[in-house]
């Protein structure tokens, strides 16, 4: 495509990808209110996890075969019947949940009170038996309760979007309810070549298509004893894992107001 036409490729590309985000989450979310109706909630718990996955899944295959990005997702495929887990990942952009949603069938996740609400996630959300971002004790208290139905705890260690490069500060969310329940945390590294939807990205501002998405494991913790002592080994962790593969943070920060980011690859 010459260089004439790829801006406005671009961005009607990013137009098509809201309204098929909006689309398939809207069709989804009439679904899961008939089923939240006659299910009982061992039921709507797989059903809810299982279409959240396809759901996305379905959603990131279109946008990939319209050129928008290039995912390697594979790496999550081996986690899929491993039994309960916490998956602690960095968190780049506001794509991450749906990038690792979409290949674990029983994952469960972490969602604020807002999100419950809104008539696209809430009605899937509550389909699934997502938890609602609470204080840490009662947050602790309700992943605890979910997990002894098995499933696998999605949660981002930074509790925002990453601030600062490589990674932002961890609370201390993971090892608490790794202790809380006795589950081992399993890693989880997101590579991208851009900050597209990033904390620091302009709503306006055009990325470079088509983005890279890579998933990798990383390292295994088990349920720490120490939850203060867990959350610097884990930010040590992270820090060093992300530094050395120059993941996130690749691409120049993006400067406030900018309205047409250049692609960092050139």
């Amino acid at each position: 495509m010459t260089m004439i036409f790829r801006p406005a490729w671009d961005y009607m590309l990013l137009a098509v990808g809201i309204v098929l985000f909006a689309l398939v989450c809207g069709l989804w979310a009439v679904v899961a209110l008939l089923l939240l109706a006659v299910l009982p909630a061992s039921a709507g718990r797989r059903v809810g996890r299982f279409g959240a996955m396809w759901v996305f899944r379905i959603y990131l295959g279109a946008m990939e075969a319209l050129g928008a990005w290039r995912l390697d997702l594979r790496a999550l495929d081996s986690l899929a019947g491993m039994g309960p887990l916490i998956v602690a990942a960095n968190h780049p952009c506001l794509l991450d949940a749906v990038l690792i949603v979409s290949r674990l069938p029983d994952a469960l996740c972490v969602m604020k009170s807002a999100l419950l609400k809104n008539f696209f996630l809430g009605p899937a959300a509550k389909l699934a038996r997502y938890v609602r971002n609470d204080s840490l004790l009662r947050l602790a208290a309700l992943v605890a309760r979910e997990l002894r139905h098995g499933g696998q705890l999605v949660i981002f260690p930074e509790g925002t979007r990453t601030v600062g490069d490589p990674i932002g500060p961890l609370t201390d969310a993971v090892g608490a309810i790794s202790r809380r329940v006795g589950i081992p945390v399993q890693t989880v590294i997101i590579e991208t070549d851009s900050r597209f939807l990033g904390k620091d990205w302009p709503l306006a501002a055009r990325p470079g298509l088509p983005l890279t998405y890579r998933i990798r494991l990383g390292r295994r913790f088990d349920a720490p004893r120490d939850v203060r002592a867990f959350t610097g080994e884990l930010q040590r962790y992270f820090t060093r894992e992300l530094a050395t593969r120059g993941v996130a943070g690749t691409a120049e920060p993006v400067p406030p107001g900018v309205t047409d980011v250049p692609d960092p690859r050139g």
